[in-house]
């Protein structure tokens, strides 16, 4: 009986739990949301990738909030490739190239001039170049 017991409360912690960081998961990406529209701020980035093979690049449009930037895809592009986009408020910045031959594959996010994120080989098809946004730096 006891072992049961155990099971049923062990069970509801685990729910009560797993309620209760969803729900500050919801407050985080309010508060995120929030932050977002009050910082009214736009910037410019300029992604920059080389290296050979590319299959694709998936890079942040402008669009969408910052937990959830639009996502645009360029299929088979010619290196080097570069796109200037236009972001608002604390939206990342970020690229994320995909090819072939990730060896010799870089990505870099410009900002006013300055390369404020770069990323090389595997990490550059790993993680690609996120940045935090500019605008609070």
């Amino acid at each position: 009986m006891n072992r049961t017991v155990r099971t049923a409360v062990s069970a509801l912690a685990v729910t009560g739990l797993a309620f209760g960081l969803g729900a500050c998961s919801a407050a985080a990406d309010k508060a995120a949301d929030e932050v977002d529209k009050a910082v009214a701020e736009s910037y410019e980035v300029t992604y920059e990738v080389t290296g050979t093979d590319l299959l694709s690049i998936d890079y942040h449009a402008g669009d969408g909030s910052a937990m959830q930037p639009q996502v645009e895809t360029e299929k088979k592009p010619t290196a080097p490739w570069t796109k200037t986009v236009k972001l608002h408020g604390i939206m990342p910045p970020a690229v994320m190239p995909v090819s072939t031959k990730p060896a010799d594959l870089v990505c870099k996010v410009v900002y006013q001039g300055k390369v404020i994120k770069e990323a090389k080989g595997e990490q550059a098809m790993a993680g690609g170049c996120v940045a935090a946004s500019p605008v609070f730096n």
